[in-house]
């Protein structure tokens, strides 16, 4: 299922697009945050951009005529065969960033999402339109044990809306279909208000959304459903707990404090100038808690090896003991009692807060980039541990990690997803559903 893309061509293209320090499209380039960066650090985002977008375009089902073509492995090189539909998305977004750089051509990659929508829309295993987490790479089918996954399906709904206003014509359409499919007031539970944590056949519905955590995208899409909408209220019906770490901002936080929470919604919806009916500027909110967990890492960096101010962003990741969804920084739970360290460090954590702390983001993109036993085919590790003798380092690289790297660098060179996602029909009405609304000017 390994399709390696090699070839002076393709180098020659890329270096082009690299020496512009941008996207082609003059009408998205210069959207982002970045600013007079100088070669150095403008060659290491390209770097770690590239070889994260080829985890996307190499660890994908690209067999033609299978029933899971274009399918990406939730991971690589261990279970192989094993898809995660979040993986798959933020692959639809890649494909995008990869054509718009260069780094394959446009018709190679419409392609390639003309027939991964085909296949979330007519094979993947799914319920009144929510897919399940974990599908067969070869055919689409339910991973065994898998659940329905509302915040999983919302990923790969992005990522579609991505590649669906970049390539258009049938990629949108069949985008849209796929919007069109999801059945939004089904996982809600009119208890509470609240979406469903997770939905199995077996099991039923099970947990809720009660806690500010990724969510939000959630929300934007369900509100905007023109087949099957829910009111924007769900926006305001979890808890919104604020609180600070030491002499920090208060933020309103995620239950374990990881910073991918943080993130994810971030990495498709520009949150740059908006409040809510409460209030709430989350992008400030995600600002803030950047800038918190780097704080965190300085003052546990005398406990462990691997932390400092240039190394931070504890994040939920492999460990030495497999993937640990705990690793956070406080604010967390109601007493930081929450989250979970070990000496266990993700790039990823710091990389995907590089448009909300710029300057700490490519301070730790340095000093990761300074360890050569951290590099890989898809760029740096999914995580490391310094506090272990010898340093542990993942064996693997994980899809949702590499993805939001690539979006959030691709956000802070040229707001290029940003532009692509903002401009959707769907995406606007629920904006504009929820309640977001340009911020009062200060005064």
């Amino acid at each position: 299922m390994r399709l390696k893309r090699t070839g002076l061509l393709l180098m020659v293209v890329a270096a082009f697009v690299m020496a512009l320090g941008g996207c082609a499209d003059p009408e998205i380039a210069g959207r982002g945050i970045a600013e007079n960066l100088d070669r150095e650090t403008e060659a290491l985002l390209e770097k770690e951009s590239r070889l994260s977008f080829d985890f996307f375009w190499n660890e994908a089902n690209a067999e033609p005529g299978s029933k899971g073509y274009g399918l990406v492995a939730d991971r690589a090189p261990g279970n192989p065969g094993l898809s995660s539909v979040a993986s798959t998305g933020f692959g639809l977004t890649a494909l995008a960033i990869g054509a718009e750089r260069g780094w394959v051509t446009r018709q190679e990659a419409e392609e390639r999402a003309s027939g991964t929508l085909d296949t979330l829309l007519n094979h993947a295993a799914k319920e009144h339109g929510f897919l399940y987490h974990f599908l067969d790479m070869r055919d689409g089918s339910r991973a065994p044990g898998s659940e329905v996954s509302v915040i999983d399906t919302a990923i790969a709904l992005n990522g579609a809306i991505v590649a669906g206003e970049y390539f258009g014509g049938d990629v949108k359409e069949k985008a849209g279909e796929l919007a069109a499919q999801v059945e939004w007031p089904w996982y809600v539970d009119p208890a509470n208000n609240q979406f469903y944590m997770g939905y199995s056949p077996e099991g039923g519905f099970a947990g809720h959304w009660d806690f500010y955590a990724e969510q939000m995208m959630m929300y934007v899409l369900a509100a905007g459903s023109d087949t099957h909408p829910v009111k924007g209220d769900l926006f305001y019906a979890f808890k919104r707990d604020s609180r600070a770490y030491g002499n920090g901002r208060p933020f309103i936080h995620s239950w374990f404090g990881s910073i991918f929470t943080y993130q994810f919604t971030h990495g498709w919806l520009d949150f740059r100038g908006l409040t809510d009916r409460e209030g709430v500027d989350w992008w400030d909110n995600s600002v803030a808690a950047s800038e918190s967990a780097r704080q965190y890492a300085i003052d546990i960096a005398s406990d462990y090896g691997t932390f400092g101010p240039n190394a931070w962003g504890l994040t939920a990741s492999d460990g030495p003991d497999g993937y640990n969804g705990l690793y956070g920084s406080p604010p967390s739970g109601f007493d930081d009692a929450a989250h979970a360290v070990d000496g266990t460090l993700a790039p990823a954590g710091a990389l995907g807060s590089i448009v909300f702390t710029p300057e700490a983001a490519l301070d730790a993109l340095k000093h990761f980039a300074a360890k050569p036993e951290l590099w890989s085919e898809y760029g740096l590790a999914d995580a490391y541990n310094e506090a272990l003798s010898p340093t542990w380092i993942s064996p693997d690289v994980i899809g949702i990690d590499k993805g939001i790297t690539l979006l959030m660098i691709e956000n802070y060179r040229s707001g290029f997803v940003w532009e692509l996602y903002g401009r959707n029909e769907l995406v606007k009405a629920g904006v504009q559903a929820v309640g977001l609304v340009p911020a009062e000017p200060a005064r």
